[in-house]
């Protein structure tokens, strides 16, 4: 009994520690947005297409 104990103990774990990942993953560019990247400039991803007509 003492090792099904153990072992979810470890998936648990596991599956706490994976969840904590894709939230940071999931809100990366939330994240990044408030520290750093107001001072930079970042041009539209669409400024490339401006001359094709």
């Amino acid at each position: 009994m003492k090792i099904a104990r153990f072992v979810l103990k470890i998936v648990g774990s596991s599956l706490a520690l994976a969840g904590a990942v894709c939230l940071i993953i999931g809100y990366w560019d939330v994240l990044t947005a408030q520290r750093c990247c107001k001072r930079r400039f970042r041009p539209s991803e669409y400024d490339d297409y401006a001359d094709v007509d």
